[in-house]
């Protein structure tokens, strides 16, 4: 294996991303950060170097164990890096979780077009039939 690997290759043969190009995109808008600053996709890094991948809610911080540039297996991936995330983040991960914008409980949201076809009927005034006016006008005759 070699000493250094490219940040990109790094963060999706490591997992962190699904894809390379999101690799690269997150890193071009700032959101990974090789000790403390901010890093282009080439830069190289290096066991032992402190990375923070900013995923909205929460920050996660990785310290690279091993340089890798092809992606390995899951059960691997204790042998790529040692996650040191603080447990603040997490909370702030469950608390997202807790707001409701994640996990949104069934039937809750925009309606069906179905349910919207009642609504529109539940709220559309009916108007009573001819027959019904003809009827009060006769009883006022009395």
């Amino acid at each position: 294996m070699s000493q250094e690997a490219r940040i990109d290759k790094w963060l999706w043969a490591a997992r962190i991303f699904k894809t390379r190009s999101i690799a690269i995109d997150a890193c071009k808008n700032g959101r990974v950060t090789i000790d403390g600053a901010r890093t282009k996709p080439s830069h190289l890094v290096k066991a032992g170097d402190i990375i923070s991948v900013r995923k909205p809610p929460i920050t996660y911080t990785f310290k690279i164990k091993q340089a890798i540039e092809r992606r390995v297996g899951a059960k691997l991936i204790p042998e790529i890096l040692e996650n040191i995330t603080s447990p603040e983040q997490y909370e702030l991960l469950e608390m997202s979780k807790i707001s409701g914008f994640i996990n949104r409980a069934k039937g809750t949201g925009r309606p069906t077009k179905k349910e919207r076809r009642d609504l529109d009927d539940f709220i559309t005034p009916t108007f009573m039939d001819e027959d019904f006016f003809d009827e009060e006008d006769d009883d006022d005759d009395f």
